[in-house]
């Protein structure tokens, strides 16, 4: 608290993300909460992943990111070093990062595979690995330096629905810890059943945001119902 304020986990302000003359991020300002879970969505090309790379620090930008400490970051295709198993993928940032002992950076990644239900897949290689698994050892390694932010890009891309479902229970355990999500998403029904708020974005502005349950279920935007009815095409 700072004086009887709470301090957002992540507060952006007029991120602008430009490439030669082509604006993809345009003035976005956004909050998140300490335990709060919000969905980005958008078409193809909206912005959406180019914000997350700007607050991972991958994308050089414009405007005001503050936010508690640094974020951990899972990307839509685990990107998993497949020469290493899934515990030494978790162990590697705590070592070569923050110079973590191999004994305790060893329990760390036991203990946060365990916590994902990933345990028994601990010395299996990411090709072994089937993609509900490996998006597990995926946020396990994100996770793995204690972030108080986690940045998940299209986390349900290579889900069947069952594992979707798993992964939301996961999401909002880690909000209930006191963990900051933000993530991106084509899945309407994931982000309806498992975040507190989702923004809408078209042209790299957000033109629609609030609650799930309000947004998805009666869009006041254009672009928000483009992008519903593009989505049940898809189906």
């Amino acid at each position: 608290m700072e004086g009887g304020v709470a301090v957002s986990a992540l507060r952006i302000t007029g991120l602008t993300v430009r490439r030669g003359t082509r604006v993809i991020v345009d003035g976005v300002d956004l909050q998140v909460e300490p335990g709060q879970i919000l969905a980005l969505m958008g078409l193809s090309g909206s912005g959406k992943t180019t914000i997350l790379r700007a607050v991972a620090g991958l994308e050089p930008h414009e405007g005001v990111i503050d936010m508690a400490g640094k974020p951990g970051l899972v990307f839509q295709s685990h990107y998993l070093f497949e020469h290493l198993s899934a515990l030494d993928n978790v162990r590697l940032a705590p070592i070569h990062v923050q110079r973590a002992s191999a004994l305790d950076a060893t329990r760390r990644a036991e203990a946060l595979l365990g916590e994902l239900g990933v345990a028994h897949r601990a010395h299996a290689w990411p090709r072994e690995l089937s993609g509900g698994e490996a998006q597990r050892v995926a946020i396990a390694r994100a996770l793995a330096t204690d972030p108080a932010v986690l940045l998940l890009d299209e986390p349900t891309a290579s889900l069947d629905p069952a594992r979707r479902a798993e992964l939301g229970r996961t999401l909002r355990a880690l909000a209930g810890q006191g963990r900051t999500l933000l993530l991106t998403s084509h899945d309407q029904d994931f982000v309806a059943d498992s975040a507190d708020a989702v923004a809408i974005l078209a042209s790299g502005r957000i033109v629609e945001a609030g609650p799930p349950a309000a947004v998805l279920a009666a869009p006041t935007q254009q672009a928000t119902r483009d992008l519903l009815t593009n989505a049940r095409g898809k189906r």
